[in-house]
């Protein structure tokens, strides 16, 4: 057995002694401080604790208290753990469709909100974070560190909206770099679809690639006017433009080997999702973490100190035995 601070000993045994000092020899200061007939009051009468008993418990509730802090430890060593998961490109939609409030807030903030909860049910997953629309970009490598995922998604606003179409061709050919290394190969999309021409060009970049696709469809089959920065509804020919989510892609997904879910309030169909994920494909080996192995004992030493000085605190009657009856 070890202790992590032993310098808990050096630093209170100066203390520690002159407080049994204090206690076994200075009765009389307290008599400066207190009135002789106000200590009998509060002192325990002849049918309590012996004082010096109590005192010898007060002093054995300090030492204990000291082991406690010093952390008594039986060490094992460093021990190393490997950590598996897998690796996946999760895709954002920023597309100008996704202003739209068929959902509340909006299909962009409601895509964020799911977007978390798939970090929090992938929590040794090693994760690319992109963002596409007319143009696909990187918004974090390849990381296990959820936290960092979370504050970059959430600083996804408005303001990254594009208001062109969105080019899902060049976002298969993106997703298909990225993941050039990696095995298996897992993309994973938050959208609410797009046009039919470009899903079928992106299904055929997917397969080609040997890419497993998993959708997460935001948005309702009736939809909601497209809406421009200024919060206004956008008109196409004297009418007002309405965008429907596009299931078109879960049928791509699940060509794949892949699967997809429709998005609701709560985070059952995401970890429903993850669940599939997790059973197509075996986690791979991500890295390697190594801790301090420790047996922690302090609450030994520091349950005892505290049962000595209740004890010490207390009123105990004193049991006097003779012929074996107690009088």
């Amino acid at each position: 057995m070890s202790f992590v601070h032993p310098q808990f000993f050096w630093a209170m045994v100066i203390p520690l002694i002159v407080f049994t000092y204090l206690i076994l020899t200075h009765k009389d200061r307290f008599l400066q401080i207190f009135d002789e007939k106000v200590l009998e009051r509060l002192s325990a009468g002849d049918d309590s604790l012996p004082l010096v008993w109590r005192n010898l418990l007060m002093i054995l509730a300090v030492l204990l208290m000291i082991v406690a802090m010093a952390r008594p430890v039986i060490d094992h060593g460093d021990r190393v753990i490997p950590l598996e998961g897998l690796s996946a490109v999760v895709a954002l939609d920023i597309s100008g469709s996704m202003r739209s409030k068929d959902i509340y807030p909006n299909r962009l903030a409601f895509a964020k909100t799911k977007m978390n909860a798939l970090f929090d049910a992938m929590p040794t997953d090693e994760l690319n974070l992109i963002a596409f629309a007319s143009t696909s970009f990187v918004l974090a490598p390849f990381t296990s560190d959820k936290g960092t995922l979370k504050q970059i998604v959430d600083g996804v606003t408005d303001e990254y909206i594009n208001m062109s179409s969105t080019d899902f061709t060049a976002l298969g050919e993106f997703a298909a770099e990225l993941l050039e290394d990696k095995e298996p190969k897992i993309l994973i999309l938050f959208t609410d679809g797009g046009d039919k021409e470009d899903i079928q060009a992106f299904a055929d970049t997917i397969q080609e690639h040997h890419i497993a696709l998993y959708v997460v469809l935001i948005g309702t089959e009736e939809g909601s006017p497209v809406i421009d920065a200024n919060g206004k509804s956008i008109t196409q020919n004297g009418k007002i433009a309405i965008t429907q989510r596009n299931d078109a892609l879960g049928e791509v997904a699940v060509e794949s080997g892949g699967a997809f879910v429709v998005a609701a309030t709560g985070d059952q169909n995401i970890q429903k999702l993850v669940e599939t994920i997790k059973s197509q494909h075996q986690d791979k080996e991500q890295g390697e973490v190594t801790i301090h192995d420790r047996e922690e004992y302090f609450y030994y030493p520091l349950g005892l100190g505290v049962f000595f000085l209740l004890l010490g605190f207390s009123s105990l009657p004193r049991w006097r035995f003779r012929f074996g009856k107690n009088l």
